[in-house]
């Protein structure tokens, strides 16, 4: 790089390379080329460049064997190195200046910072699973609640970056590996004080530069991830350079896709790097945008396969017009509003969430939402008839409310539910809102007030089926345990009026004008064996003194990579405890784990994190402890009192 800190980069090359050179196309995360991700590696850099191309897998500054340090996630520095990598790559005699770009999670939002004023070598990206909101649609927050996902977060980012590099970056690798961990930062503490949107959120966030957006690109999402927003939202936003696939799974490259079914990812993103870095591209040979449209499925924490059917598409906003259902008395959702002069109040649960499932951001085996009913009967519910004719709701659905809360800090929960001729609702669709934000979730100049505020509350895209004999059901509460931290304290909300926004496909839905390939599977070889993978266990239970805890726990999955000796595990455990008639008692513990095990030594890293609340602070409680050859060669620990001012 040109501060002279060196990036390091595994690279395959095809055979026969011609001496005016070969495109290239590079991953750039900070999660260890040389043993974490290194199966999912080569389950993809080896089959392209035996397509021709040469690949480049490069581990981000402060991690894995490239040199630096990483003081927090999406820094200057870090989308600089970005750049310098693009130059550098199109300056060597075996590339022909046209260069690729692609990733998941980290590494797909990395794709998409990139296509920003891009270099001109940066010729087309595809961005699975990427976040184009570093606020609203990322790991932190959603609507001005904070995310307790961010906790986990936050203890794994800093044990991923004190692993130690190998010797094969070079013979100083131990000094190096004892000056990160000096260094060694958590960002923690910053995720949770920006608490509105604000330049800090805004920072990496391509939603607002997407007219800067420079060059092709591929974003591919899943319905069972919440990144999956950033799809339509991007078509939607700039048709003439994005193109969108959305599929049923979560946090996974589509290959992989579960809940299926999968796709075959390989050759989905051979087909977009030949159009556009082996000749002279033409038109676009692809629809705009391809998803999967969800219908009904019987809720359960796991679902191997969903139901529904490919379909294509233009721009969603071209494709659709909305449908208006009205909060109307009776608890009924109507085309018409009608009188209500008390409005309704809303339930002060603080169980509300507790069929919420997981996330969906890491990839995790099952957490897919459960069966609705029980958050439904500690909710407000709105809900239509049985409806005359399917539903095709494609985009993002929009609340608009009046309210009026005792409490400013206070949340709305609202989750869209589709209801079976049998009573089991299924949730759709979840939005939360802190009521301290203003409609474009930033600090408002001036206190909002408990008097009657009409707010805007928009759902994240969906494409799903509402059948025939189904009702649609609004629920609203008014907190989310154990997804989204707790409010400090429940005052009374109510509702005075509503209006319920549905996007609704004006066509017949198109079936796909070429299916998708079949996953290639994975590659079998004798270098790379998993020694362990136990299924994740989830747990829910109510302790005698009151308390309501929910948990899980990751047993140690454990990867051995034959051609290097080494062994990489990791195991992960969380805990969520809240007492139903006190917000403040809430707390969050998590714990990670990570092992490698290689010829010169043994590296364990573990780390702790533990949060709770006042009415005015987050108190913040963070160690992690290196160990080499059996000996402690760091401890860390980080505490911080954050003010509440928002939440």
């Amino acid at each position: 790089m040109p501060d002279g800190v060196r990036l390091s980069a595994r690279i395959w090359m095809p055979a026969g390379i011609a001496p005016a050179g070969v495109p290239a196309i590079f991953e750039y995360i900070p999660y260890r080329k040389a043993d974490m991700v290194r199966a999912r590696d080569e389950q993809n850099h080896p089959w392209f460049a035996a397509q021709g191309y040469v690949c480049l897998r490069v581990d981000m500054r402060g991690s894995g064997d490239s040199e630096g340090t990483m003081p927090d996630m999406y820094t200057q520095a870090e989308l600089d190195d970005a750049r310098h990598v693009i130059e550098w790559i199109a300056a060597q005699d075996w590339c022909n200046c046209r260069v690729g770009m692609f990733g998941t999670s980290w590494g797909g939002t990395a794709s998409l910072q990139a296509s920003i004023d891009c270099p001109e070598a940066l010729k087309a990206v595809i961005a699975v699973c990427a976040t184009h909101d570093r606020y609203e649609d990322d790991i932190h927050h959603k609507g001005g609640g904070l995310l307790t996902d961010t906790f986990e977060w936050g203890a794994t980012l800093p044990a991923i970056l004190a692993l130690p590099p190998t010797p094969a970056s070079g013979e100083d690798w131990y000094e190096r590996w004892q000056d990160r961990l000096e260094a060694l930062e958590s960002p923690l503490e910053t995720w949770v004080r920006e608490e509105a949107r604000g330049t800090y959120w805004r920072h990496g966030s391509i939603r607002h530069q997407a007219d800067r957006i420079g060059c092709p690109v591929l974003s591919v999402g899943g319905w069972s991830d919440r990144y999956s927003n950033s799809v339509m939202s991007l078509v939607d936003a700039r048709s003439d350079k994005v193109w969108g696939i959305v599929g049923p799974w979560g946090h996974h490259y589509p290959d992989q896709g579960h809940p299926g079914p999968a796709i075959g990812f390989q050759q989905v993103a051979l087909e977009w790097w030949d159009h556009w870095l082996k000749a002279e591209p033409g038109d676009a040979p692809w629809p705009k945008l391809r998803v999967w449209l969800r219908e009904f499925d019987v809720p359960q924490d796991v679902l191997d396969m969903r139901n529904g059917g490919w379909i294509e598409s233009g721009p969603p906003s071209d494709e659709t017009a909305v449908t208006a259902l009205h909060l109307a008395v009776g608890g009924a959702l109507a085309d018409s509003p009608s009188d209500n002069e008390t409005g309704w109040d809303v339930p002060a649960d603080l169980l509300h969430g507790l069929a919420s499932g997981d996330t969906g951001y890491f990839g995790r085996y099952g957490g897919l939402p459960l069966r609705q009913n029980e958050d439904d009967a500690r909710a407000l519910v709105f809900e239509t008839g049985p409806l005359e004719e399917d539903v095709l709701l494609y985009g993002s659905a929009e609340m608009e409310l009046v309210v009026e809360a005792e409490v400013e800090r206070s949340q709305i929960c609202l989750r869209l539910n589709d209801v079976s001729p049998e009573g089991t609702s299924s949730r759709v669709g979840l939005s939360i809102r802190n009521l301290a934000l203003d409609d474009g979730l930033d600090d408002p100049d001036a206190p909002q007030g408990s008097g009657p505020r009409r707010v805007r509350i928009r759902f994240h895209t969906s494409a799903y089926r509402f059948k025939a004999g189904n009702r649609i059901r609004l629920s609203v509460g008014s907190s989310y345990w154990p997804l989204v931290w707790t409010p400090p304290r429940l005052g009374e909300l109510r509702i005075l009026s509503g209006r319920l926004a549905l996007p609704v496909l004006n066509t017949a839905p198109r079936a796909l004008s070429a299916p998708f390939p079949a996953p290639l599977g994975m590659t079998a070889t004798n270098d790379i064996q998993v020694l362990s993978a136990p299924v994740l266990r989830r747990g829910c239970e109510r302790k005698a003194h009151g308390a309501v805890v929910v948990d899980w726990h990751q047993p140690p999955v454990t990867t051995l990579y034959g051609d290097i000796d080494t062994t990489f595990s990791f195991e992960t455990s969380a805990k969520h405890a809240i007492r139903p008639d006190d917000p403040l008692s809430a707390t969050t513990a998590f714990t990670h784990r990570m092992e490698v095990k290689r010829p010169d030594g043994t590296a364990q890293i573990e780390s702790h994190l533990h949060v709770q609340c006042t009415a005015n602070t987050y108190h913040l409680a963070t160690s992690l402890q290196v160990v080499w050859k059996g000996q402690v060669l760091a401890r860390r620990n980080w505490t911080a009192a954050v003010k509440r001012r928002l939440a």
